[in-house]
């Protein structure tokens, strides 16, 4: 009885982190596939727009190692649901934005309440597990993420020319699910908040750095940035790649999607895989596959179904490799600083999400093509690929040591 209960609540932990990652999902997406209305409605010039996206992205640098750091603090739930509340009030607020200044200010707030809910799902769906399952908890939450920014486009073209339903979406639904957080999640790191006294006094940087931590935190950062680099330029320029290849804006669209669903598979089968005795196998071989399917991306010739494939199988790869590094994150600290170490492992994997429009932006202002931009980001997966591959094979018995009683583990 007590292990059907407990797999019956790591079930539905798993079950409510993944429908707030949806709702992530729609809200990192959402001023980019809102963007060609608000442009010309607010009149915003390029700079301004490049300001748009990026005021985000800083809210959550911000956002999500405070709210790690936190975390460690009062409680994983108590912080997951603040960070809710912010990113759902702001994200309905946007749609009532009424200039650039307001923009920036709304969508910024957005970003620290998205950053600080990041770590906390990640976390919280790792303890909640048994060990022989928290990678693919880990994934079927993060799957929810590319799922959440596929209803986005999907919101937007039913939606016609009303910009403002995917932050309705996006703001209302979060604060419909707080009620169920409340009341059913379970906070993970509650028996270790009450018996902690040392341990209360840890730095960040000793958090980060100590005991040997140093190597897998190097290795964590350096992993996440390039690999999220890749994907925000894929996020941001896919369509307009796809456009200076030849297709349609309808079927750059449909690719778009597609990268999305493909990332949602790729999510649940990395996922799975990882937790297997075959961890270093399966990591090396889906970077293999991703820089694969790059090259594909980039010499495929401008067939509809051949781009709609190729970009599922990109967005396999590229998905499935960032949720694989969100399974490695917390199997890098101890429970008391979990919270730090996952937050501050977000933060450094948005400075590439930051990097990766510039990159794509300074090639095409340089003159070169689409293809070439394609061919450009392969080292930068190269580098991903060494640090992620160099991370699946080292040993954290840490995670293990420090976790709560496993008895009280919940189970996937």
């Amino acid at each position: 009885m007590p292990g059907s209960i407990a797999r019956n609540h790591g079930a539905l932990t798993v079950l409510i982190c993944f429908l707030v990652a949806i709702c992530e999902g729609v809200d990192l997406q959402a001023a980019g596939v809102a963007a060609p209305h608000i442009v010309p409605l607010f009149g915003l010039t390029p700079v301004q727009t490049g300001w748009f996206f990026s005021s985000s992205t800083l809210g959550l640098l911000i956002g999500a190692p405070l709210a790690g750091w936190l975390a460690d603090r009062v409680g994983r739930k108590l912080m997951l649901v603040i960070s809710i509340v912010v990113f759902s009030l702001f994200a309905l607020s946007t749609a009532f934005a009424f200039d650039f200044d307001s923009l920036l200010v709304v969508r910024f707030a957005t970003g620290i309440g998205l950053g600080g809910a990041a770590p906390n799902l990640v976390t919280l769906a790792s303890e909640n597990s048994r060990p022989d399952r928290r990678g693919l908890a880990v994934a079927l939450m993060y799957c929810g993420m590319p799922l959440g920014g596929a209803m986005a486009s999907l919101v937007t073209m039913i939606g016609g020319s009303d910009w403002r339903d995917v932050f309705y979406l996006g703001g209302g639904v979060p604060l419909i699910l707080v009620p169920f957080v409340i009341v059913a999640l379970k906070d993970s790191h509650r028996e270790a908040l009450a018996t902690r006294t040392e341990q209360q006094r840890v730095g960040i940087v000793r958090a980060l750095f100590g005991d040997g931590r140093a190597a897998s935190t190097a290795l964590l950062w350096t992993a996440f940035s390039f690999i999220l680099l890749v994907m925000y330029l894929l996020l941001n320029w896919l369509p307009s790649l796809l456009v200076g290849r030849g297709f349609t804006r309808t079927v750059a669209a449909q690719v778009q999607i597609a990268f999305n669903l493909g990332g949602v598979l790729g999510c649940v089968v990395i996922g799975r895989l990882i937790d297997s005795s075959y961890r270093l196998i399966v990591a090396l071989a889906s970077f293999v596959a991703t820089i694969a399917f790059l090259l594909a991306l980039a010499a495929m010739p401008a067939v509809t179904a051949v781009a709609i494939v190729v970009g599922a199988l990109v967005g396999f790869g590229i998905l499935g490799n960032q949720a694989m590094l969100y399974a490695f994150a917390p199997q890098c600290y101890p429970a008391s600083v979990r919270g730090t170490g996952v937050g501050a492992a977000v933060a450094a994997a948005r400075l590439g999400s930051l990097l990766g429009p510039l990159v794509a932006g300074q090639l095409l202002g340089a003159g070169e093509d689409a293809a070439t931009v394609l061919y450009a980001m392969l080292p930068f997966v190269g580098v991903g690929a060494i640090a992620g591959v160099t991370l699946s094979v080292r040993r954290m018995p840490e995670f293990h040591a420090h976790s709560p009683n496993p008895v009280s583990l919940s189970q996937v």
